[in-house]
């Protein structure tokens, strides 16, 4: 059967700014605007010209910066309502439908100030759009929101960095083997976020864009994440993935390059030497037992984008957090059947298959 798809796709920091996006409480809006890809509704022509002309040079430049070309024009225009005003919370809601490799019907409402539009949803919501033509099906929740997240302005950035000290202080990160799992958004929304922008920035700074959508790529093609990770990043599952980024974290997220990174030098490495080499001579990547690595007590974490202040933030203990028990769990099953962790199956029918029911995903 071929699948019809309709992606929603809904970003908000907010419950105000949730219930504007979905319509309540909306000023009337006053003027339009066309561009060759969009068509914009918005309070004054002014801004409805602002809109347009930044979502048409977001479409251009990041699909240049993602795809290293720019995208061809599409066959209708994506209509973008606008709600404008200093005090509203930013967000935005963009939808579109996949079908039999076809991706259209592309729909946006933005809502925020106007700084806010311009520097951080217009950019977010395009690189929806973006990552949709390219991929023509659903990427994984924190892969996709977290990498829209990677273009907003460093305001919004340095919210989503503080958040996610916080989420890990009080035990609502997410383990990998549960954030590679998701097909659709926990309860609890905005960990995903927080923690999707972080595994994002952090294996994009490590080597390049262009491999982290190989990456993704790769992995969607069976949904045997640990087989991607270690195929393209060197970890040798999930787990030490995991504790690799809560180190990088831990330490304050350094920027990173490629030639910076210890994936970057890795993997370099393995793919510059022939196959008997390799495997002799560079062993995937292996760090401390996660509750090591796992931030404890008395530790420090100085996020980029800390309060004015400079206050430090301390870490509360890790025992009881979703990585300690992951971890603890997976080395009493080691423990009592002497196996090493299986690999997961390649998937049956997944939500996204519109025969199990309703085809319309809310983001």
């Amino acid at each position: 059967m071929d699948a019809r798809l309709i992606r929603v796709v809904f970003r908000t920091t907010s419950l105000l700014g949730l219930a504007l996006a979905l319509g309540g409480g909306a000023p009337a809006l006053a003027a339009g605007y066309k561009t060759k890809n969009f068509t914009v509704s918005a309070p004054t022509p002014q801004l409805a010209k602002e809109i347009g002309d930044r979502a048409e040079a977001c479409r251009r430049e990041l699909s240049i910066l993602w795809l290293g070309q720019e995208l061809p024009p599409w066959a209708k225009p994506c209509p973008i309502h606008a709600k404008v005003a200093p005090k509203m919370g930013a967000g935005g809601a963009t939808s579109f439908v996949f079908d039999r490799g076809e991706v259209f019907g592309w729909k946006m409402n933005i809502q925020g100030s106007r700084e806010r539009i311009l520097d951080s949803v217009v950019p977010h919501e395009v690189t929806h759009t973006i990552f949709a033509s390219y991929f023509r099906r659903p990427l994984p929740r924190w892969a996709d929101e977290g990498a829209c997240t990677t273009v907003e302005h460093r305001s919004e950035v340095a919210k989503q960095e503080r958040m996610l000290v916080d989420f890990l202080k009080t035990g609502r990160g997410i383990a990998f083997s549960e954030l590679f799992a998701m097909k659709d958004y926990p309860s609890d929304v905005m960990p995903l976020y927080s923690q999707g922008h972080s595994l994002a920035q952090w294996l994009i700074e490590s080597r390049g864009r262009k491999a982290f959508l190989e990456f993704l790529a790769d992995g969607m093609q069976d949904e045997n994440w640990p087989r991607a990770v270690e195929q393209h990043y060197g970890f040798d599952g999930l787990y030490t993935m995991q504790n690799s980024w809560l180190s990088w974290v831990k330490q304050g997220r350094p920027q990173l390059t490629p030639e910076t990174s210890p994936i970057g030098q890795l993997v370099s490495n393995r793919e510059s030497q022939p196959p008997s080499a390799t495997l002799a001579g560079q062993p995937t990547v292996r760090t401390q037992s996660p509750d090591d690595i796992t931030p404890v007590a008395g530790t420090a974490i100085e996020p980029a984008g800390a309060s004015p202040s400079g206050a430090k933030v301390t870490v509360a203990s890790g025992n009881g957090s979703v990585y300690a028990a992951a971890a603890q769990a997976e080395r009493k099953r080691k423990d009592a059947t002497g196996a090493a962790p299986a690999k997961p199956s390649a998937p049956g029918s997944s939500i996204y298959d519109a025969s199990l029911g309703s085809p319309a995903l809310r983001r």
